[in-house]
Formats: C-alpha cells, sequence, structure tokens
C-alpha cells in the first residue's frame, strides 16, 4: 500500500475490546474483532474504512505499514455502542512467486494475534464513494465474497435502525457452507425479520462443480435485471484479481441477455449506473 495516498498524520490510539475467531480450526482463520475508539474524534459512515497502523520499522524504510479494513458495523457502534467499532480480518500469507517462500501478511497478522486490552494506531476514516444511498426506499443488491461481507453488515445494521422499507439482496460466497459461512446466525436472523428479502450462497467448493457468486448472479439474472431497471443499487465487495471482473462480466452478460443490448450497449448502461453511484466497487 502506497502510504502517501492516504493521511497518516494524526493517527488514534484504539483499544482491542474484543477479539473473537468466526470461523473454525480446520479452516482460514477469520476473526471479528472490535475495538474501544472513544479517544477518537472522528464519525463514519456505512462502507468507509480505517486504517490499521502496524509499527515498523518495515520494507522500504516505513516507519509503519498501514492497511485498510471496512467498518463491519453501523454508524451506531458496534453493538449499538458509539465507543466501539468492528471490522473483520482474516489471517493472510503469500506466496512468493519465485522462491516459492509462504511470507505472513503483515497487518492482518498483526491484528489476529493482539489480544483483549492491546493498544494499536488506526488512521481514517477514508472512503465516500462506497456508501449506503441516502433514500431509505432505495432496494440494495450486495455481493460479498469472504470477508468482503464487512461492510454489508454495517449496511444492514443501519437499515435496520432507520427501518428502511427498501429492499435487500445479499449474495455471499466462499468455499464452504459449515465453515466459512460468516455472520451466519446474523444474517439468518435478517431473514427471518423480513430485512434481507433474498439471500443467494456461493460455496465453492461443496459440491464436484464449484459455484461462485456470478453464477449465482447468472442464475437469478432475469430477476437482477429487474431490480436494476427498478433503481437498484449495486454494489462489489472482496477480491479485485477475479471475482469483481467476473462480477462484470456476469453483470454485462444479464443486460445483453434480459435487457435485449449488444456489448456495447450493456457497458453504457454500467457505465451509466456508475455515474448515477449506483453500480460501486470495494475491492483489494
Amino acid at each position: 500500500m502506497n502510504l502517501t495516498e492516504y493521511d497518516i498524520s494524526h493517527p488514534y490510539h484504539a483499544v482491542i475490546s474484543r477479539t473473537e475467531r468466526i470461523t473454525p480450526d480446520s479452516t482460514d482463520e477469520v476473526r471479528h474483532i472490535t475495538l474501544n475508539i472513544s479517544s477518537a474524534t472522528f464519525n463514519y459512515l456505512e462502507g468507509q474504512s480505517i486504517g490499521v497502523l502496524v509499527p515498523g520499522p518495515h520494507s522500504f524504510g516505513n516507519t509503519h505499514h498501514m492497511r485498510l479494513y471496512s467498518i463491519a458495523n453501523s454508524r451506531q457502534g458496534e453493538g449499538q455502542n458509539m465507543a466501539e467499532l468492528s471490522i473483520c480480518v482474516r489471517r493472510c500469507f503469500y506466496i512468493d512467486e519465485v522462491s516459492g517462500e509462504r511470507h505472513p501478511g503483515v497487518a492482518s497478522n498483526f491484528l489476529c494475534d493482539r489480544k483483549a486490552g492491546d493498544e494499536i494506531l488506526i488512521v481514517g476514516p477514508y472512503g465516500r464513494q462506497f456508501l449506503a444511498p441516502r433514500d431509505p426506499s432505495c432496494n440494495l443488491l450486495m455481493i460479498g465474497v469472504g470477508t468482503g461481507i464487512a461492510p454489508f453488515r454495517a449496511f444492514l445494521q443501519e437499515r435496520d435502525a432507520r427501518e428502511a422499507e427498501g429492499e435487500n439482496w445479499l449474495f455471499f460466497g466462499n468455499p464452504h457452507f459449515t465453515q466459512d459461512f460468516l455472520y451466519q446466525v446474523e444474517i439468518q436472523g435478517y431473514v427471518k425479520s423480513g430485512l434481507l428479502k433474498k439471500v443467494d450462497l456461493a460455496f465453492s467448493r461443496d459440491q464436484a462443480e464449484k459455484v461462485y457468486v456470478q453464477d449465482r448472479l447468472r442464475e437469478k439474472g432475469e430477476e437482477v435485471f429487474a431490480w436494476l431497471e427498478k433503481g437498484a443499487h449495486f454494489y462489489i465487495c472482496g477480491d479485485a484479481n477475479r471475482m469483481a471482473k467476473d462480477v462484470h462480466q456476469a453483470l454485462i452478460d444479464i443486460i445483453k441477455a434480459h435487457g435485449g443490448k449488444d456489448d456495447e450497449q450493456a457497458e453504457s448502461y454500467l457505465k451509466e449506473l456508475r455515474s448515477n453511484n449506483r453500480y460501486q466497487k470495494d475491492v483489494y
């Protein structure tokens, strides 16, 4: 991450209130980490991120390494506690393409190793594009993979608190249902209450043929296009390398198939959605 792109000159002290592993030991470690930010003086909106500063020294002489994490709760605070903010963190490792060596992700391992009571430095909040619409009557299509579910947890909490009348449709993907269904109980609760009108799940490795969120989108293509035609806002959060590109292509295919458009017209359709802030991505 290029630190020069962000102002980190005024960090805040935050204390780890709670850190909970929300996946079993048999799969990748994902933690829901709650921070006490009572000493901070910033406000934030759903869809924004904070930066976590990992003390150095690091490569290239940086005194800190920064990593952005989506805020995983509404502006009312984690558990309606304004003094607390939460993030969702997967412990990451990277393989060196030349040597084949396995290296730990700096920020994710730093955070996953912290204990309750530990103090960290945060900066932000950042991001003014990936925000939920102000109009509570707008419908939302949310596509999240892995920890990309985090901002949508915030969206849903806020819409629930405001009793927003707009409908919500979540597409969520991860490898396995039994191991990787992040925030499963909360999502099921929102389905039961009616806040989530629809949920489509893509657990890619639970069957012989892999299934991804873009496949689920194509399966529901006619209805997805109908939602877009009625003004729905479309959000993508998660992997930039493949998922975001594959979802974009799935959208193009849906618009062509159900909107009677060619490739150029379908791209223009999405361009117009973007210009109206109805097609937003938070990918990494």
